[in-house]
């Protein structure tokens, strides 16, 4: 992942007045209150590595969905590391 956050921090570097939310997201292993809390740990864990880069993290919004919005609804691993993730979308 951390590829990925670098080549996003330089983006937002040439692109200053962009702000963006990073929602967490987890497979449905879990209890809903686990998974709340994994998803945040998740987008605040990929805010932190932005803000070492060098990026405000008064730019950076965190959420956390838990299991409620999967990107793949199979029950095998594959489908499930596809749901562990953490999403970046433009907010201003």
């Amino acid at each position: 992942m951390k590829p990925v956050l670098e080549k996003d921090a330089e983006w937002l570097k040439k692109n200053p007045a962009v702000k963006i939310k990073i929602e967490g997201h987890c497979d449905e292993r879990g209890s809903d209150e686990y998974n709340l809390a994994l998803g945040d740990r998740r987008a605040n864990s990929a805010k932190k590595y932005l803000a070492n880069l060098g990026i405000d993290s008064n730019r950076i919004s965190t959420i956390s969905y838990g299991e409620e919005k999967p990107a793949c609804k199979e029950a095998n691993e594959s489908c499930w590391s596809k749901n562990r993730r953490a999403e970046f979308v433009i907010v201003k």
